[in-house]
């Protein structure tokens, strides 16, 4: 069971390692130092590389970007002209920002994060994850045991539709992965090519575009033995799910949340915090306050305090790690890291340098009862 927590550990870590460059990923080329640890002492030096690492900005830099963000919120959108684009132009700029131009600036995130996550955890899950229910450092959660833990109104219905979806997708797996915003399946087929080798895992992916779903269910790669791709808007909170409650071992929510309305984030990270089994966790990345794409923007592109809408109709919220943290604490799950990922992004031919800010967390679910109490609550609950 001090494996299998390890392993979560291990996962969550390489997740939110500091990812790769687009560029390299594209020739294959691995990094000449390891990640994070690329840090600028010699400011002579600035063009030498692409990205620098653990940038401590000045007070100076840190005035002249609050100024920035608050010259261009100046002028807020008008009200009438901030309602939802027709579905169908949604869908499509979604499938082509996310398939095309627009991952060029999540690409040193999104992609290269997850990717690198399954690449570098795959011989340690082999070698240490088995068995059919999920133990977690001394605790155990499965599928007749949360029959047992149905003292409370919320363990019964869990554990009656748990009963009633037996054949889900994926119910035969033994860990499972629900990758939110899954577009095109950029990070998509790196995982399965690790998950198709992996015998008990499984990896759920949405996305709101129906068309990028269908690009992901078209590709050769795509084999719902291990994976099931489907259609859903994590805004609406009573859409259901493809499967139960409480059965995922981790979620990737990764600049998903920032598209999203501030009214409606708490509600999405709600719904989510629900479908993680005890122990489970949940890994998160965006974009934070300050970044440059947020002090890029011109007037008249605000909608509200930190949130922007791109010429293409998308919108992108740039958030704190108070903020972060307040979300997934009112969720009820804990903080295991929630840090801002600062970095010095630069064009060497333009010699332009660009502050990069993101915020990069993961959050667990409480773990349910130890293993003498679970012990103790089946013996009264044959």
């Amino acid at each position: 069971s001090l494996n299998k927590m390890n392993f979560i550990t291990r996962l969550s870590a390489l997740c939110l390692r500091k990812s790769k460059l687009q560029q390299r990923h594209q020739s294959g080329r691995r990094p000449a130092v390891p990640l994070g640890s690329r840090i600028l002492t010699d400011p002579s030096k600035v063009f030498e590389h692409n990205m620098w690492d653990h940038m401590q900005w000045s007070q100076e830099e840190e005035e002249n970007a609050k100024e920035k963000a608050a010259e261009n919120s100046l002028v807020k959108v008008h009200w009438e002209d901030q309602e939802i684009l027709p579905e169908k132009m949604r869908e499509e700029l979604k499938t082509e920002e996310r398939s095309s131009g627009h991952t060029k600036i999540n690409s040193i995130d999104s992609f290269s994060c997850k990717n690198e996550m399954f690449e570098e955890g795959e011989k340690y899950w082999k070698k240490n994850y088995g068995g059919g229910s999920t133990s977690v450092q001394g605790y155990v959660y499965n599928k007749t045991q949360a029959k047992s833990l149905t003292d409370n109104p919320q363990g019964k219905n869990c554990g009656e539709e748990l009963g009633r979806l037996e054949s889900f997708p994926g119910s035969d797996a033994s860990y499972r992965i629900l990758e939110v915003g899954c577009g095109a399946g950029n990070s998509v087929f790196p995982i399965l090519k690790v998950l198709c080798n992996t015998p008990g895992t499984f990896l759920y992916c949405c996305d709101f575009s129906s068309g990028a779903v269908e690009l992901v269910k078209s590709h050769s790669s795509y084999n719902s033995a291990w994976c099931s791709a489907f259609v859903h808007d994590v805004c609406d909170d009573a859409l259901p799910y493809p499967f139960p409650d409480e059965i995922l071992d981790v979620i990737l929510l990764v600049f998903v949340l920032s598209t999203i309305h501030p009214d409606r984030m708490q509600g999405v990270v709600n719904r989510l915090a629900k479908l993680l089994k005890p122990g489970g966790m949940l890994l998160f990345r965006d974009y934070g306050r300050y970044d440059t794409a947020q002090l890029r923007f011109k007037k008249g592109h605000c909608l509200s305090e930190n949130f922007y809408v791109r010429g293409d109709g998308t919108r992108v919220y740039f958030f704190t790690k108070d903020e972060v943290w307040n979300m997934f604490n009112l969720a009820g799950l804990t903080e295991v890291q929630n840090l801002v990922d600062r970095r010095l992004q630069v064009n060497r031919k333009k010699k332009v340098k660009m502050q990069r800010v993101w915020i990069q967390s993961k959050f667990q679910k409480p773990l349910l009862l130890s293993q003498n109490n679970l012990e103790e609550t089946t013996k009264s609950h044959p």
